[in-house]
């Protein structure tokens, strides 16, 4: 169904508008009256031949609606007087102080027509990912930086024309279209986008992914709104198996062999294989969430490190997430050892305050925090990042795996929030799940105390009766600030947490 009609502006007696039929926009010119007056007006300066072809159409006006292709006639288009007001649309304040971000990915591209509330690019600071989405409706005419381009807060992001229905591209496929109506209408028809310059429509991003892979766009069957050719159509076209040309290597292959001298034929050598000069060095600037990493590692150095390491014997713990893991895989949670951790470690800090609090700057004032919102680091594209499972203390073994699964999932798809990755007060890594043992982890400022565990191993260990059994043994490191914490509370805090693990009987108990 025909969108309705819009007018754009009046010459003399003529009415410009415009509409969107089938994902074509259709710019229409019209008039009272004498349709061969209309062509007069419209096309004066051209040939005489133009005209009279013109003139001859304008006979036909009563027989019923087709199109008919105009011989000769230039690509008709609207003079830049028709133009609407172009706004440059800054980036604003994202909070936390931030100054700039680095532009990801841009999901417009110059000349595609956005609404309020439009998804506009994704930037990155060096604390999490923000989509920015358009305030005004119009055109984009300008991208003011490329992907990975620093943007600065209050510095412009885009550039938009806010009367967009005003301005339209120029035409370069017509079709004129000759209707019996009360208002006779020349209609020119062109597609939206510039498909019949032999151009796909795409983001930015999606064209680097083409590129990535060496593909053509234009043979890409786009899904997105216009024929945009999105990442699902570029996944599923390389899913797709591909049927050679056999004829054409057989062809190639009989061309290339030599003839024996009883007619048969001998086929070509192998081909010689060329060796791949080595690649260039690049430089990568740090930007995002690597530039965060070193702004906290340097203000980590002004941090005396107290180090202490444990073994654990996790055996009692490996069997109960045997006896539950099946429980969980049907609420639809995988389960892992980190909630354990995390919970044995808030209850411990209940006993041990201290571990869970923060300092100031200037080292003269350290806070009991009563919440526990503890930390855990991440390995994920974006780099290391280390969201946050808030309120510890209150949850139980499962709501923390949720909030694990969640989390993981966000930072996998770069979409962790900016209040996902602040207001920690204690920190926690399994660098076990990749390798290693110990550890020496850094502190996150302003925490004080920061754990690192290692990878769980099957070693021979004694019982209590001097047999030797198998055990499931795990180190951990600890990391403390020690202007505030002494050696005794870190050990008696790890003693505590140590307990726990080894008999999740007694963290049942006195869990809350």
């Amino acid at each position: 169904m025909a969108a309705p009609l819009r007018r754009v502006f009046s010459l003399r007696n003529i009415t410009f508008t415009h509409r969107f039929v089938g994902g074509k926009r259709q710019l229409i010119l019209s008039e009272h009256g004498n349709l061969s007056s209309l062509s007069r007006t419209l096309f004066s300066g051209q040939q005489q031949q133009q005209n009279k072809n013109i003139t001859g159409l304008a006979k036909n006006i009563a027989r019923p609606v087709h199109k008919i292709q105009l011989p000769q006639l230039r690509p008709y288009h609207l003079s830049s007087a028709c133009s609407g007001k172009i706004l440059p649309f800054n980036l604003s304040d994202i909070g936390e102080g931030i100054k700039e971000v680095v532009v990801k990915e841009w999901y417009v591209s110059e000349g595609d027509v956005v609404a309020q509330f439009d998804n506009i690019c994704e930037v990155q600071s060096d604390k999490a990912s923000v989509t920015i989405t358009s305030r005004y409706d119009g055109i984009i005419k300008k991208l003011h930086h490329d992907v990975d381009g620093i943007a600065l807060v209050g510095k412009a992001l885009v550039d938009i024309d806010v009367g967009g229905e005003n301005d339209e591209p120029e035409l370069v496929k017509e079709d004129i279209i000759l209707a019996s109506t009360d208002e006779q209408q020349i209609i020119i028809e062109e597609s939206s986008r510039p498909s019949s310059l032999g151009k796909s429509l795409a983001t930015p991003a999606v064209r680097r992914m083409a590129k990535e892979y060496n593909l053509d766009l234009t043979l890409i069957n786009g899904t997105g709104k216009d024929g945009r050719v999105n990442k699902e159509d570029i996944l599923k076209y390389l899913e797709e198996p591909s049927i050679p040309d056999t004829s054409a290597i057989c062809a190639e292959q009989l061309m290339s062999a030599e003839i024996f001298s009883d007619g048969g034929l001998k086929p070509s050598p192998p081909p010689v294989v060329i060796q791949m000069p080595v690649g260039e060095d690049r430089v990568v600037p740090i930007r995002g969430f690597r530039k965060a990493m070193v702004k906290a590692m340097e203000a980590s150095l002004k941090i005396p490190h107290f180090g202490y390491c444990d073994e654990l014997d996790l055996t009692a713990l490996v069997n109960l997430r045997k006896d539950i893991k099946s429980i969980f895989e049907q609420r639809g949670i995988k389960l892992t050892y980190m909630p354990f951790f995390l919970k044995a470690a808030s209850m411990a800090m209940v006993q041990y305050p201290d571990i869970n609090a923060l300092v100031d700057e200037t080292c003269e004032n350290i806070t009991l925090k009563a919440s526990h919102h503890i930390g855990v680091a991440m390995d994920t594209p974006m780099g290391l990042v280390v969201p946050k499972v808030r309120d510890v203390q209150n949850k139980s073994v499962y709501q923390i795996a949720q909030d694990l699964v969640q989390l993981s999932t966000a930072g996998l798809k770069s979409q962790l929030k900016q209040e996902d990755l602040t207001g920690g007060t204690f920190t926690l890594s399994n660098i076990g799940s990749i390798g290693g043992t110990y550890a020496k982890p850094v502190i996150v400022t302003p925490e004080v105390t920061i754990g690192a565990f290692g990878k769980i191993q099957a070693l021979p260990r004694f019982d209590g009766e001097g047999n030797v059994v198998k055990a499931h043994i795990m180190q951990v490191s600890w990391s403390a600030d020690h202007r505030v914490l002494d050696g005794a509370t870190v050990c008696r805090f790890s003693n505590l947490f140590k307990m726990y693990l080894e008999n999740p009987s007694c963290m049942i108990t006195d869990m809350r």
